[in-house]
């Protein structure tokens, strides 16, 4: 098991609790895309302990999207298909690697709204029809919240 960083640095040892976690899996080969996350005190992400290295025994995963299944590329499928496939790898649920919550349809508004509110960093949309593109593409987009202190 290997956990790669997107320029391709190795963090198998650096953040344990998500390679165990992904050890755990019946599955035993997959790519996932996500993010890396220290929960502070407050249960929200703490952005500055993440790079503070102090606490990487309890950094979790995100997973936002499943990019291979058992040697499938699973990239050219729609992100609806993907993101069925992702739930069905990580029901098992271990601690350590959680399914980041997805919404479908024209809330977008209300819950960057409500985001906001809540102090997070943004939100990421994208389209659900469309295929895996690493890089900027027009078929997804980041929207930041402008009041969150982040480095």
């Amino acid at each position: 098991m290997r956990l790669f960083t997107r320029i391709g640095s190795d963090w198998s040892d650096r953040f344990p609790l998500i390679t165990e976690a992904a050890l755990r899996n019946r599955i035993s080969s997959f790519v996932i895309d996500g993010e890396a996350v220290l929960l502070g005190v407050d249960a929200r992400s703490d952005f500055n302990g993440l790079h503070g290295r102090k606490h990487n025994d309890e950094v979790q995963f995100y997973a936002l999207d499943v990019l291979a299944l058992d040697g499938e590329d699973l990239r050219p499928l729609p992100l609806h298909v993907r993101k069925a496939n992702l739930a069905r790898l990580l029901a098992p649920r271990f601690d350590g690697i959680f399914l980041s919550d997805f919404e479908q349809g024209e809330i977008g508004p209300d819950l960057f709204r409500y985001a906001c509110l809540l102090g997070f960093e943004g939100l990421v949309s994208k389209h659900r029809e469309r295929p895996y593109r690493g890089g900027r593409s027009p078929h997804w987009m980041k929207v930041k919240n402008r009041k969150h202190h982040s480095i």
